[in-house]
């Protein structure tokens, strides 16, 4: 990494060569530097640091700690992708509490995992008639940032926090993300909140959107959440009875999503628990489908009924768009699908898919997936992860084009405005259409929807990062442990021209070259599903494979693979 006239900051591990002190760039291969002469009393080998390069020698910048501790590698990918930045001087406003409904004594909760320090949303729920009356309360967060001031302009530039495990390098400072803004319990807080009557079939009725008042009662935590639903734990009788009828609605707000032509696609996070002694403990995939569900199918509902008032007058915001599948793309996935052998829904002639037909055909096609995959318990990672290819990304857009993968006609991010930017932007359109606020909307929305478009990728990679590093300290602590010729069953979840993409042990996953595949030579097939050796041997996408760990290289979570039982797999990798 080059230095730039303004100073490009690169993390690096400080090591001694002979008597010269030098700092090896950690996260981006390049080549060591030469550290200045006062930096030896200030570093100590295997210290991780922030560096600024120079012509001969380099200035250490900032001492993050050992780099033998995840949380300090952690900090270090944060710091080196960009995504931690200094906040812009703020003076905290003290917002008026004239003209907001007072739903202090409306039974409120907020759903988050475990380590949640931010909590932007909280929901109240209560049987009304025949029906269900539901309130989402969001944080009033631009009650706190007002338009134009430079922390606005900032947060703007930063978009979104960016969250890895253990550590979140927020959009806005601290005192508002977890504190002001934060819905934390027994203590009032501003929101904005959609309220929405929801008949016995679920159907919704007019909503109404206000700035609220409210007091959080409970702060539950999903492993909580689904252990209350499932009977395994007690909650006071008033919560008990909220999450069940909570838990009611997801379910039939679900059922109707699904049944206009929504996508069926599970992908659950992974959560990782650490040691306490700077190493990862474990990780494990999201094990909470009913409290995530909950929340999730709140959340859609309010997203929805801001989005449905701000298109049907015509106003701008930052809509949350999908656009539909490409019929060509849909095709080329049936043709890899039923030569993977899986069933797929009858498709029509390859050429005569409409826009719409392409949409429902999608929707048909993840659903058929999804039953497949839960009977066989074949391509679990692989089928699933095959359907996504084949659409389109999700973006941010001035213009209301729809989401087709939630089948909804109007869409917007409306209900996380402490840790992305385009909710803030919602949250100023509706109170500005409502005569509820006279914030301004920034000026070129087009270019700030393309912005947090590019943004949201660059995060998303980040934290995929972040995941891969922390897996692949996990294996090394468990190679170390359990001893380097352990023998994993696995699932071949991608294929490219050099070999194949295998997860293994539940949670990890490597790549084992083709190369080391003894007794054929592979080559990819024309439709990207298998590699096909020239002898009649055979890898497919979604068949089980048996592997072990070659090589582990920790700095950039890469993970090399061999086939089980080949002789002398090699330890380790450079950190």
């Amino acid at each position: 990494m080059e230095a730039s006239p303004e100073g490009t900051y690169v993390v690096a591990e400080v090591t001694r060569r002979g008597k010269l002190v030098y700092a090896e760039p950690y996260f981006t291969p390049g080549l060591p530097l030469l550290l200045e002469q006062r930096a030896r009393s200030e570093v100590g080998l295997g210290d991780l640091v922030v560096v600024q390069p120079g012509r001969k020698r380099s200035r250490v910048e900032r001492v993050l700690g050992r780099a033998s501790r995840i949380e300090i590698v952690l900090e270090g990918l944060l710091v080196e992708s960009g995504r931690r930045r200094r906040f812009e001087t703020y003076e905290r406003p003290a917002p008026s509490l004239e003209d907001r409904v007072d739903l202090r004594d409306l039974l409120t909760f907020t759903i988050d995992p475990e380590t949640a320090e931010d909590f932007d949303d909280a929901i109240s729920v209560r049987e009304e008639g025949g029906g269900v009356r539901v309130f989402v309360h969001i944080a009033d967060v631009s009650a706190y940032l007002p338009s134009g001031v430079p922390l606005d302009h900032g947060a703007a530039e930063r978009a979104f926090s960016t969250y890895v495990p253990g550590n979140v390098a927020p959009m806005l400072p601290p005192e508002l993300s977890e504190d002001a803004c934060s819905l934390r319990p027994y203590q009032d807080r501003l929101c904005v909140t959609t309220e929405v009557l929801l008949d016995g079939e679920y159907r919704r009725g007019e909503p109404r959107f206000y700035r609220s008042l409210i007091r959080s009662d409970a702060r539950l935590a999903y492993g909580q959440v689904e252990r209350i639903l499932s009977g395994n734990e007690q909650a006071a009788p008033g919560l008990a009875a909220a999450l069940v009828l909570a838990d009611r609605v997801s379910s039939g707000l679900r059922r109707r999503r699904f049944a206009r032509g929504a996508l069926r696609i599970e992908r659950p996070e992974l959560e990782f628990a650490f040691d306490g002694e700077g190493g990862v403990a474990s990780a494990r995939f999201q094990t909470e489908p009913r409290a995530h569900a909950l929340i999730e199918d709140l959340m859609i509902l309010a997203n929805e009924a801001v989005a449905g008032l701000l298109a049907g007058r015509g106003r701008e915001a930052l809509f949350r768009v999908h656009d539909r599948p490409d019929p060509q793309s849909l095709m080329s996935l049936v043709a890899k699908l039923v030569a993977l052998e899986v069933p797929t829904p009858p498709a029509p002639r390859e050429g005569s898919l409409t826009p719409e037909e392409a949409e429902k055909l999608a929707a048909s096609i993840a659903e058929t997936v999804s039953e497949y995959v839960s009977r066989s318990g074949r391509g679990r990672e692989a089928f699933p992860a095959l359907v996504l290819r084949a659409l389109k990304r999700a973006r941010y857009d001035v213009r209301n084009l729809g989401h087709s993968g939630l089948a909804s006609r109007a869409y917007c991010h409306f209900t996380s405005p402490i840790r992305r930017y385009p909710d803030v932007v919602c949250h100023r359109a509706l109170l500005h259409e409502l005569g509820l606020g006279d914030e301004v909307l920034p000026g070129d929305l087009e270019a700030l929807a393309d912005h947090c478009s590019a943004v949201e990728r660059e995060a998303s990679e980040v934290e995929f990062r972040a995941d891969d590093i922390c897996l692949a300290w996990l294996l090394d602590q468990r190679q170390r442990s359990e001893g380097p010729g352990e023998r994993f069953s696995g699932e071949i979840i991608g294929l490219i021209d050099s070999g194949l993409f295998v997860r293994f042990g539940e949670v990890f996953e490597g790549f084992l070259p083709a190369r080391r595949l003894v007794g054929d030579y592979f080559q990819l097939d024309p439709l990207g599903t298998a590699l096909e050796g020239r002898r009649g041997g055979r890898h497919r996408l979604g068949d089980a494979i048996e592997v072990q760990v070659e090589r582990i290289e920790r700095d950039s979570g890469k993970v090399g693979l061999q086939p089980a039982g080949a002789p002398h797999p090699r330890k380790g990798g450079r950190r």
